[in-house]
C-alpha cells in the first residue's frame, strides 16, 4: 500500500472532496488530478526524492496538492500566515526543490523564495473546475508513484523551547497511523468530515484528511475555522463527525447552547478532540449538548499524530483520559529507562510503524529522544487499571515550586469547573525564593464576574495549598499557537509577570 494506492479505495463516483459553494471532487477525479500533477511536476525535473513546499490558504486546494505532491515526493506544507523571515528560516532548512503558492499570491514566501534560488508555481484554478481542481504547469513526464519507504510528508515541531526540529515521515509512518485512526473511529464510507484544522499542521492531514480518504469517505475543506458558521455548514453539509482542538470545542459550544435542537439535530456520530487536553468540564458540555460520543485521542508530529485514542461506543469514553494504545505500543518510562507498572507516573514512550525514522540532521535531538528503539515524548503521564492513559503534563511544563512539582493540567481543569471561567491556562512564573511560582490566565464565560480573590477562594477549596495560583491575570484573549493551541511557555513574559 502506497498513499497514491490508498486513494483507489473510494469508488469513482463517491465524494472526496467538497467545499462551500464550490462542485465537489469525486475519487475519480481526484486520483486523475493526483497523477495529473504528479506528471506535471516530473515535467519540471522533479522526483520522489524532492520536496516542495505548500503555501495555500486553507481549502479544497490545499487537500488536493497535499494528496498529490505526497503520493509522488514529500510534501511540506507551510503556515500561510508566516512573515518573510520564517519563510527564509524553513526554506533554508528545507531546501525544498518548489514552492506552490495562490495564482495571484503576493505571500512574502515569493521573495524569500526568490532569495534563495527556488522556483516558486501558482495553483491555477479554472472556473469549471470541481473543488481542489488546479494546474501547475503545462508540460508533463512520465513517474511512478513514490514507494512505502519514501518521505512523504515533512513538518517542524513548535520549538516553543528552541530551535525548531525538521520531522520526516515516511508513507509508510502515515499509513499506519490513518490506519490506526480510521479503526478507532470506525470511520465507513458514506461518512463525511467537516475540517476545521489548518492543512499544514498533521491533526488536519493525517487524522482528517488521509484517514478518511483511506476508507472511500469524504472531507469539506473549509477555508479555516469560523465558530460563527459552524453551525450552519454543518448543517448544510450533513457531516457525521468533526476533529479539533479544546479551544475550537469551546468556541463551538457557546453557539451551540444558544441553539441546542440545532446541534442535536445534526446527528453526529462522534466528535473527536486532539492535540491538546480537553477539561473534563468541556468534555461533559460536548456530549450532553450534541448527543453523542466524544473521542480524546493524544498525537504528536513525530507519531505521524495518532498514539492513543479512546474507544468509540457509549460509555467507552473517561474524561481527562486520551484512550487506549491504538496499536503503536506505548509504555511509561522513569528517568533512567525502567518501564514503569500501572498507576506509577512517569514519561509516556512508544514505538511502532507510525513514529519518524528521526530528527533530520539533529544527532543530538535523536540521541535524547530515543532510547532502547523507544521514542521519548517529553509527555508525563500513566496507565490506569484499564489501561487508559492520563497525560498528567508536558515534562517542560511541569511547575517546580520549591521543589514541589505541580502539573498545570491539573491545576487548569480544577478551575475550568468554576462556572464562570470560560478558558484558563496555568503557567510557571519565575520567582526569587521559591524558583517558580503559579500562574494562571482566565477568560470569563460573557456576562460573568470574577475576582481573583473569589478565584483563589475556590482553588482553595478544591487544591492543595501550594497548588493555587498566586498570580492571576484577567484577559480578552490567551495567545494561541498557529493549530489554536494555548500557550503556556512564554506566557509570563507575554503578560509582563
Amino acid at each position: 500500500m502506497t498513499l497514491r494506492s490508498l486513494l483507489d479505495k473510494g469508488a469513482g463516483s463517491a465524494i472526496a472532496l467538497s467545499a462551500p459553494a464550490r462542485q465537489p471532487l469525486t475519487y475519480v477525479q481526484l486520483r486523475r488530478h493526483v497523477d495529473t500533477i504528479g506528471r506535471q511536476l516530473a515535467g519540471q525535473g522533479l522526483h520522489a526524492s524532492d520536496r516542495v513546499a505548500i503555501v495555500l490558504p486553507n481549502g479544497p486546494e490545499m487537500a488536493s496538492s497535499f494528496l498529490a505532491v505526497a503520493s509522488y515526493m514529500s510534501a511540506a506544507p507551510l503556515n500561510p500566515n508566516y512573515k518573510m523571515n520564517e519563510y527564509e528560516f524553513y526554506l533554508s532548512d528545507l531546501k525544498p526543490a518548489l514552492v506552490i503558492v495562490e495564482k495571484g499570491s503576493d505571500n512574502p514566501v515569493r521573495q524569500a523564495a526568490a532569495a534563495l534560488n527556488i522556483p516558486v508555481a501558482e495553483a491555477r484554478v479554472k472556473p469549471d473546475m470541481s473543488a481542489g481542481e488546479f494546474l501547475l504547469f503545462d508540460e508533463e513526464a512520465d513517474i511512478t508513484p513514490a514507494s512505502t519507504e519514501k518521505e512523504a510528508l515533512v513538518l517542524h515541531t513548535s520549538g516553543t523551547t528552541s530551535r525548531p526540529k525538521v520531522v520526516p515521515l515516511l508513507q509508510k509512518n502515515i499509513l499506519a497511523s490513518a490506519r490506526n485512526i480510521a479503526a478507532s473511529l470506525e470511520l465507513l464510507d458514506h461518512d463525511h468530515c467537516l475540517n476545521i484544522m489548518p492543512l499544514f499542521h498533521i491533526h488536519g492531514l493525517i487524522a482528517v484528511l488521509i484517514a478518511s480518504m483511506g476508507k472511500g469517505a469524504s472531507v469539506c475543506c473549509t477555508a479555516g475555522f469560523n465558530a460563527l458558521k459552524f453551525l450552519e455548514l454543518a448543517v448544510s453539509e450533513q457531516i457525521s463527525w468533526y476533529s479539533g482542538v479544546p479551544t475550537m470545542h469551546q468556541a463551538i459550544l457557546l453557539r451551540a447552547k444558544r441553539n441546542p435542537a440545532q446541534a442535536q439535530a445534526l446527528g453526529l456520530r462522534f466528535i473527536r478532540s486532539s492535540s491538546a487536553s480537553l477539561p473534563p468540564a468541556v468534555f461533559e458540555e460536548l456530549v450532553a449538548v450534541f448527543g453523542c460520543p466524544v473521542i480524546e485521542a493524544y498525537g504528536m508530529t513525530e507519531a505521524a499524530h495518532q498514539m492513543t485514542s479512546n474507544p468509540l461506543g457509549a460509555g467507552r469514553q473517561k474524561a481527562g483520559f486520551v484512550g487506549i494504545a491504538t496499536s503503536p505500543e506505548v509504555c511509561i518510562l522513569d528517568a533512567d529507562g525502567e518501564t514503569q507498572p500501572q498507576g506509577k507516573e512517569g514519561e509516556v514512550c512508544i514505538k511502532g510503524d507510525n513514529v519518524t525514522p528521526g530528527y533530520e540532521n539533529n544527532p543530538e535531538a535523536n540521541a535524547s529522544s530515543f532510547t532502547g528503539g523507544w521514542f521519548r515524548t517529553g509527555d508525563q503521564g500513566y496507565f490506569d487499571a484499564e489501561g487508559y492513559l492520563k497525560i498528567t503534563g508536558r515534562l517542560k511544563e511541569i511547575i517546580n515550586r520549591g521543589g514541589e512539582k505541580i502539573s498545570p493540567l491539573e491545576v487548569d481543569n480544577v478551575l475550568m469547573e468554576h462556572p464562570a471561567v470560560l478558558q484558563v491556562v496555568t503557567f510557571a512564573v519565575a520567582d526569587k525564593l521559591l524558583g517558580e511560582e503559579i500562574g494562571a490566565a482566565i477568560v470569563l464565560a460573557d456576562g460573568a464576574t470574577l475576582n481573583e480573590a473569589e478565584l483563589k477562594a475556590y482553588a482553595n477549596q478544591r487544591l492543595a495549598k501550594f497548588k493555587v495560583p498566586r498570580h492571576v491575570r484577567f484577559v480578552d484573549e490567551i495567545p494561541k499557537g498557529a493549530t489554536g493551541k494555548l500557550q503556556r511557555i512564554g506566557l509570563a513574559e507575554k503578560l509582563g509577570l
